[in-house]
């Protein structure tokens, strides 16, 4: 009787506790809807008269942001870089006097957009809205601009010139487009190149001719002054093969793939060739050659411009590395599998190539710049190593005949290399005979190693 009681009590308790809860929200809420009904009647204005002065100030903020906008459209507008908007299918919604210029856009824009392939033919300009709509991300891409007109006879007097445009993703899939004339660029890149090699040409016969003079009075000299006339022979040879490199990157420019001779090349044993001829030189540091790949690997390339590629890659590596090191050499072959339907039929086949070394690696600063011509990366690439045992060693000293001598056993020797140049020339002409070949190369840091890693892609031809 007692328990039944004391649980009458229990359940009365906690239902008057929560009929008081539910009582003091009604309350709070009734309190608020008082001091509202209270702050509109002190107003003194009508919901009539309160919505329309927040229709007001909706309109005001509107004109206010139109204004914003027409002042941004005046800016870009008057911007001596030309601009253009396009929306989720392609269509033109808007572009500035500038871009109507670069695109040659004879037709007046109209208040309904339209195709931008209507106005406009240019499968690199298409390709760049579709490469950032579809990364989410600002693209960039150089194209040579090739204009087009309705009048027959204009097209002689029409100069295709280069372009530069840089894509940001907008929203609902649209996209928009800077346009910038990098014509005046590229004519005064053409001339620098145009300049050194006229002084290249210039430069080789007397350097020829120094030279000669010197190796005749090699012989006839004694022995306190024959140092002196092997410095000069070995300077002599260093400034000519600056001049040979600057011919050869002209000749590459002007020729592009035109100027390849290709044949069916074993590239294993090409590699293998190459370091044979560069072996005097990893020897005085005790570095040794850790090749990975298959044994063959037969692939259409240009035997001499190719092996000129291996020397210049492995003589870096060898320069750069520390005495008793690896420097890795990895060759594979790849067969990347088509994803989609429309590229089904046409499975690309590459060739990667990598050398690594494990010297000090590339600045990250030098790395967007290593392969630029006359461009010579941080010091501290090339600054003294020290041993395990405490002693400092410089770099190994140039010994130019002896390398000069093993490379004129092979090839042609038009493609002779120089060792200790320093021109800032070797990787230069890497990128412009691999890109020749329509491959590519790039430059970064080994993870494991921290040393240079470069590798090269080439198309895979048989």
């Amino acid at each position: 009787m007692v328990t039944a009681g004391l649980g009458f009590l229990l359940g009365l308790s906690i239902g008057l506790l929560l009929w008081w809860q539910q009582r003091s929200r009604s309350d709070a809420k009734i309190k608020t809807l008082v001091r509202t009904l209270r702050a509109d009647e002190e107003s003194g204005l009508s919901s009539t008269s309160q919505l329309t002065a927040a229709i007001a100030t909706q309109q005001k903020i509107r004109q206010q942001l139109e204004q914003q906008l027409e002042s941004y459209r005046q800016v870009l507008h008057s911007a001596p870089v030309g601009y253009l908007q396009v929306d989720d299918e392609n269509r033109l919604i808007w572009c500035n006097e500038r871009a109507r210029e670069l695109l040659h856009m004879t037709q007046e824009h109209s208040p309904r957009p339209r195709l931008l392939l209507e106005l406009v033919r240019s499968y690199e300009l298409d390709h760049l809205i579709e490469q950032t709509r579809n990364n989410k991300k600002p693209c960039q891409s150089d194209w040579t601009f090739h204009p087009a007109s309705p009048d027959p006879s204009q097209l002689s007097k029409q100069q295709a010139y280069a372009l530069r445009g840089h894509g940001f993703p907008l929203p609902w899939g649209q996209v928009g487009i800077f346009l910038e004339d990098r014509q005046e660029a590229v004519t005064l890149m053409q001339q620098r190149d145009r300049w050194a090699s006229d002084v290249a040409h210039e430069l080789k016969t007397p350097l020829t001719s120094i030279r000669l003079v010197a190796e005749t009075l090699q012989s006839r000299l004694e022995s306190p002054l024959r140092g002196w006339v092997d410095r000069l022979i070995s300077e002599t040879m260093r400034l000519g093969t600056l001049v040979q490199d600057l011919l050869d990157l002209s000749h590459i420019d002007r020729g592009s793939s035109q100027c390849l001779h290709l044949k069916t090349t074993d590239l294993a044993e090409l590699i293998q060739a190459a370091w044979i001829n560069l072996e005097p030189l990893a020897r005085k540091k005790q570095l040794h050659l850790d090749y990975v790949g298959p044994e063959h690997l037969l692939i259409q390339i240009d035997e001499p411009r190719l092996y000129r590629v291996l020397i210049n890659l492995l003589d870096n590596s060898i320069k750069y590395s520390p005495p008793w090191q690896t420097i890795r050499v990895q060759l594979q072959p790849e067969e990347p599998v088509a994803d989609t339907p429309e590229n089904a039929g046409a499975i690309a086949k590459w060739v990667y190539l990598d050398i690594i070394d494990a010297g000090l690696g590339f600045a990250e600063s030098d790395l967007p710049h290593v392969f630029e011509r006359f461009y010579r990366a941080d010091p501290s690439r090339s600054r003294t190593i020290s041993t395990s045992e405490g002693k400092t060693l410089p770099e190994p000293a140039t010994d130019v005949i002896s390398v000069t001598d093993d490379l004129r056993n092979y090839g042609d020797d038009r493609f002779d290399l120089h060792r200790g140049s320093g021109s800032g020339l070797g990787l230069a002409i890497v990128k412009q005979i691999v890109e020749a070949h329509a491959g590519s190369v790039t430059a970064r840091n080994h993870p494991i190693t921290g040393g240079a890693w470069l590798q090269v892609c080439l198309p895979w031809q048989t």
